[in-house]
């Protein structure tokens, strides 16, 4: 009973991002360019807040590591969320945008109590 239910949840999430995509060419690649700008975004985030922070040291080297546990875990829930019979490459843009903004929204919280 309850799979059923996550499965009606994951096809009412994702069937309609599949149909929209494959309905025409122009749709999947604004598909894949709005991910590739989410995670070049993301990741120009990332190391930005990285620099802010400066260089490795006893206080930094813990907020590198969380961010890092945070970032470990947005892909192992990204992983159990998204589908992976279809359109696995789109998602794994997504997954790492997630990741990346994940650690970065950590590590800019972190600086913002620890240096503001």
């Amino acid at each position: 009973m309850i799979t059923n239910f996550i499965v009606d949840i994951h096809n009412a999430i994702f069937n309609p991002i599949r149909s929209w995509a494959e309905q025409s060419t122009g749709n999947w690649n604004m598909l894949i360019g709005v991910g590739f700008i989410l995670l070049m975004g993301s990741a120009i985030f990332l190391y930005a807040v990285h620099k802010k922070i400066g260089e490795a040291d006893e206080r930094t080297n813990q907020i590198f590591l969380k961010s890092s546990f945070y970032m470990l875990g947005a892909i192992i829930l990204c992983d159990m969320i998204f589908p992976k019979e279809y359109m696995w490459t789109i998602f794994f843009l997504f997954k790492y945008t997630l990741a990346f903004l994940a650690a970065g929204i950590y590590m800019a919280v972190q600086y913002k109590k620890d240096f503001v």
